[in-house]
């Protein structure tokens, strides 16, 4: 599971944005969820492509990736990964498989997927790498990130957010694309539970946190703080690169229509 950095000399115009690591999944550990960015992929006979390459041969991206993943079940294949946060390109080498979520199914009590769902183009297969993914492009990575700022005493920031060092990434639901939404989604969420995505960057960590949004907390604002956005606000490079995170396997597709192109999304 050997893995190498380098300074990337140009980005691809397409890439798959990690938004989820599933635990215990082959990913696990070695692909850091909302920072990287996969570019490429190697497989153990020497084809090596890009994701761009993928999607201009007929097909997207996602569907290019889970056709080679698929192809490889069992096998060792290399991941080419960029992470926006010390934007470097590294490779990631891997094994899918769906052992692991039989495993947690069995464990679980859970029953197996039968052959006859498992086969089919419509049912629901174990993931062979742990990862949900979407399609975009990398040259925008961290634009739409929110820093906290000012914590007001009292308030439901207080309880979640850690000023100056915390930077929201995104919600449940998905990542943001511009200052406003992250306002309107304070604004759908008032009195009810916003579960968030947030980074520190003083320690170099992401958790996910739930905010309660209120009127009633006595003071000023829904949530009680400060949200810088723009260039002024991304968050810093760290000064040590973080050692790489995982990839994971099966796509599913979805769209967001929030997006000028469709945004598509699909768990590995």
């Amino acid at each position: 599971m050997g893995q190498s950095s380098s300074l990337p000399s140009s980005l691809p115009s397409i890439a798959l944005h990690v938004l989820r690591v599933v635990d215990s999944s082959p990913a696990d550990g070695l692909v850091e969820p909302y920072f990287d960015y996969l570019i490429g992929i190697s497989t153990e006979n020497g084809e090596h492509q890009d994701l761009s390459t993928l999607s201009e041969e007929g097909s997207n991206s996602l569907v290019g990736l889970s056709k080679v993943i698929e192809d490889n079940e069992g096998r060792l294949v290399g991941l080419r990964v960029y992470n926006a946060k010390s934007q470097r390109i590294r490779d990631v080498h891997l094994t899918p498989s769906r052992v692991w979520a039989e495993t947690l199914l069995q464990a679980n009590g859970d029953s197996l997927p039968t052959p006859s769902t498992t086969t089919s183009s419509t049912g629901p297969k174990p993931s062979l790498l742990g990862l949900s993914l979407r399609v975009c492009n990398p040259a925008n990575a961290l634009e739409s990130v929110y820093h906290v700022l000012d914590v007001l005493e009292g308030s439901p920031a207080e309880v979640s957010l850690v000023p100056w060092g915390d930077y929201v990434l995104a919600w449940s639901g998905g990542p943001l694309h511009s200052e406003n939404d992250f306002y309107n989604l304070i604004e759908a969420h008032v009195d009810k539970p916003l579960r968030l995505f947030v980074y520190n960057s003083d320690l170099d960590n992401l958790r996910e946190v739930i905010l309660y949004p209120t009127r009633q907390w006595g003071g000023e604002g829904l949530i009680g703080c400060g949200i810088g956005y723009g260039l002024l606000h991304r968050i810093p490079r760290p000064s040590t690169p973080p050692t790489a995170p995982p990839l994971d396997g099966y796509f599913e597709q979805s769209t967001n229509s929030r997006q000028t192109q469709p945004e598509q999304v699909a768990s590995q």
